[in-house]
C-alpha cells in the first residue's frame, strides 16, 4: 500500500506540478518564493510638549482639512434651492448670456431702457430692502448721533441668521446705517426700523408710503432687513428706488464706502464692502446694494458712470456667488461697444 500511494502521487506530480508543492509541506516550505523585507517604521519618542502638540496640531488639519472637502463635495453634490423666479419660469437665455432672471439697465438722465429681461416680475429682492430703510430713515430727520442699542427684538427668526453685532452692542443711527447699507448687517437695519417713532410698524407703514409715492406699483415690504420672502419689487420698481435714494449724498457715501470700524461696546469691529466691486478702480460706482436669501437668488442694484453716462443696473435672481456682479461685467462690456441699441 506504501508503494501505491508513492507511485500515486509521482503520477499527479507529473501531470500537475502544483499537486506537489500543495501536498508536500517540506517542498512548498522549501521552495516558497521569500518577501522582500519590509521596512521598519521609524519611531521617535519625545518628550518635548512642543512637538507633541505641533504632531497633534498637524494630525488635527489634516483631518479638518479632509472634512472641509467632504462637506464641500457635499455641497457641490446638493442641489441648489429653486428659487421664486425658477418656480414661475423665468430661467430662459438672453443675447447677453446673463445669469440672473431679470435684468433693466436704464439711462439715468433719460429714463431710457438699454436692457430688460422679465422686468415687471415681482420677486423677493432680499436685502435690497435695506435701501428703502436707508431712504425712510433719511427723509425722517431723526437725529444721526443718537445712540440706540441691539435687543432682543433684533435676532433675525425669519431666517436664523449671525450678526457680530451682540445683543446690547450701542452704536449712533449714523453708525447703524453705515453698516446696513455697506456691509448689510441685518441687526442694523432692524434697529434702525424699530426705533422710528411707532416703532417697526409704522417703518414698514412708513416703507410702503415711500414705495407708493414713487410710482413702485409693483412693490411691498413687510420689515426693513430684507430678510423675509415678502419683501417683493420689480426691477423696473426698482430703478425709482435708486434715482430716490441717489439724491441724498449720505446714502451714496455710506453704500460705497468699501470698509468702516463701529465700536459698539468692548472691542472695535470692522466691516467690509458686500460689493467688491465697489474696491475695483475700473468701476465708476455711485450707489450700490446686493442681496442675498434662498428665494430671492443673488441681486444687485446698481448706479454708475459707463462711458460717461450714468447708468442704473438691476439684477435679480441671480445665479451664483459671484454672477451678479459678472453680470454687471457683461452688460457694462456691451454698453460700450453697443450704446444705443436696445435689447431685450
Amino acid at each position: 500500500m506504501k508503494y501505491v500511494r508513492k507511485a500515486l502521487t509521482i503520477s499527479l506530480a507529473v501531470l500537475f506540478p502544483a499537486f506537489l508543492v500543495t501536498a508536500n509541506p517540506a517542498f512548498a516550505k522549501h521552495h516558497e518564493s521569500k518577501k522582500p523585507a519590509a521596512h521598519k517604521k521609524r519611531v521617535v519618542i519625545t518628550n518635548n510638549p512642543a512637538r507633541v502638540s505641533a504632531g497633534k496640531k498637524a494630525v488635527s488639519g489634516k483631518v479638518k482639512a479632509k472634512a472641509g472637502k467632504h462637506r464641500a463635495a457635499l455641497a457641490d453634490a446638493t442641489p441648489a434651492k429653486p428659487t421664486v423666479g425658477d418656480s414661475i419660469g423665468l430661467k430662459h437665455n438672453d443675447p447677453l448670456a446673463l445669469q440672473s432672471n431679470v435684468a433693466f439697465v436704464v439711462d439715468q438722465a433719460s429714463s431710457k431702457v438699454l436692457f430688460e429681461k422679465n422686468p415687471d416680475v415681482s420677486l423677493p429682492i432680499a436685502s435690497i430692502t435695506k435701501l428703502m430703510t436707508s431712504l425712510v430713515v433719511v427723509e425722517a430727520h431723526q437725529d444721526m448721533n443718537e445712540i440706540l442699542e441691539v435687543s432682543d427684538d433684533d435676532i433675525d427668526h425669519e431666517k436664523g441668521t449671525g450678526s457680530r453685532l451682540k445683543i446690547g452692542a450701542r452704536l449712533s443711527r449714523s453708525d447703524l446705517l453705515h453698516i446696513a447699507l455697506m456691509s448689510s448687517e441685518n441687526r442694523a437695519a432692524s434697529a434702525l426700523g424699530r426705533n422710528y417713532p411707532g416703532g417697526l410698524p409704522a417703518f414698514v407703514n412708513a416703507m410702503n408710503a415711500k414705495a407708493k409715492q414713487l410710482g413702485m406699483t409693483d412693490t411691498h415690504y413687510v420689515d426693513s432687513s430684507g430678510l423675509s420672502s415678502q419683501n417683493r419689487a420689480s426691477a423696473r420698481d426698482l430703478v425709482k428706488l435708486v434715482n430716490a435714494a441717489y439724491k441724498h449724498p449720505v446714502i451714496r457715501d455710506y453704500s460705497t464706502d468699501s470698509k468702516y470700524v463701529v465700536n459698539p461696546g468692548g472691542r472695535p469691529l470692522e466691516y467690509g464692502t458686500s460689493n467688491r466691486l465697489v474696491a475695483n478702480p475700473t468701476w465708476e460706482i455711485g450707489l450700490q446694494k446686493t442681496g442675498y436669501i434662498a428665494e430671492a437668488g443673488r441681486c444687485l442694484v446698481m448706479q454708475a458712470m459707463i462711458k460717461g453716462r450714468a447708468v442704473v443696473m438691476v439684477f435679480l435672481d441671480s445665479k451664483g456667488k459671484y454672477s451678479r456682479l459678472a453680470d454687471a461685467g457683461r452688460v457694462r462690456k456691451w454698453l460700450e461697444t453697443n450704446q444705443e441699441q436696445k435689447v431685450s
